[in-house]
């Protein structure tokens, strides 16, 4: 009898999106994920109190992804997901924030799908809206914001990435506000590219670890980006928000507690 060459799987794959960090912005689905689990993926910036979740027999295997750090490759997280449902586990993948916003969950789901394994997802708060919020101020406003755009400060090896000149503009002409994540790297080039579109008084705030205990900010300028993260030493994890939403930061800060994120 000749073996498949894809065998057909008997357990199932859940990508389940941790959120920013704080434990209590989970979703109830994820939750309920979590806990069902029996083999647990985790990324490097999930939280130990969200692990803590996982049920009594759960195996806890954490396969760190970091920007700048030691990374376990993504080939070898895709094998363990197949194996794992092959025989029969309920896994769930637990990545920070939300799979489907630079998190690989496409290509994860693309890759499951292939091997004739069952996935799901299940989203997250991603750290982009978790960051502003935190600040007490949103992404959009009828006024300073008709849209928002998330994007990536880390280009794939081999590619150009981002074009920054062409998204400056955008952002000026159509009022939007750019959420940048995995960009404080590269923040010296990107600052110069969007100054090719932007004004040097536009708004800007960098949030370290957004919705954690030791979150950081700074709110300044785009003209002086580099020098205030250089100053206050802020490293990864961190959003940058570009745009008029941020000016209403120091507002929103004069507000009782109660009114703004936890």
């Amino acid at each position: 009898m000749n073996t498949p060459r894809n065998p057909v799987a008997t357990g199932l794959v859940t990508l389940v999106g941790a959120g920013p960090g704080d434990p209590e912005l989970l979703t109830l689905k994820a939750v309920k994920a979590i806990r069902a689990a029996t083999v647990l993926l985790v990324d490097d910036l999930v939280s130990d109190e969200i692990v803590a979740y996982a049920g009594p027999a759960a195996r806890v295997v954490h396969v760190g992804k970091r920007g700048g750090c030691k990374s376990t490759p993504q080939a070898f997280i895709e094998k363990l997901m197949v194996m794992a449902a092959r025989e029969g586990e309920n896994v769930v993948r637990l990545k920070g924030g939300d799979p489907f916003i630079f998190g690989r969950g496409g290509e994860e789901v693309e890759h499951l799908r292939a091997a004739g394994v069952e996935v799901h997802v299940i989203n997250g708060i991603t750290s982009g809206l978790a960051a502003v919020t935190s600040l007490g101020v949103p992404l959009t406003h009828r006024e300073h914001a008709h849209g928002v755009v998330f994007v990536t400060g880390h280009a794939k090896p081999g590619s150009d990435g981002t074009d920054w000149r062409a998204l400056a503009a955008t952002a000026r002409d159509a009022k939007l506000t750019l959420v940048i994540y995995m960009g404080v790297s590269g923040a010296g080039r990107i600052q110069q590219e969007l100054l090719t579109g932007l004004p040097p008084s536009t708004p800007v705030a960098v949030v370290h670890r957004a919705s954690m205990p030791d979150q950081r900010h700074i709110v300044t300028t785009l003209g002086e980006l580099t020098e205030a993260i250089r100053r206050e030493q802020l490293a990864s994890p961190s959003v940058i928000v570009v745009g008029d939403v941020v000016s209403g930061v120091a507002a929103a800060q004069d507000t009782p507690a109660k009114f703004r994120a936890a």
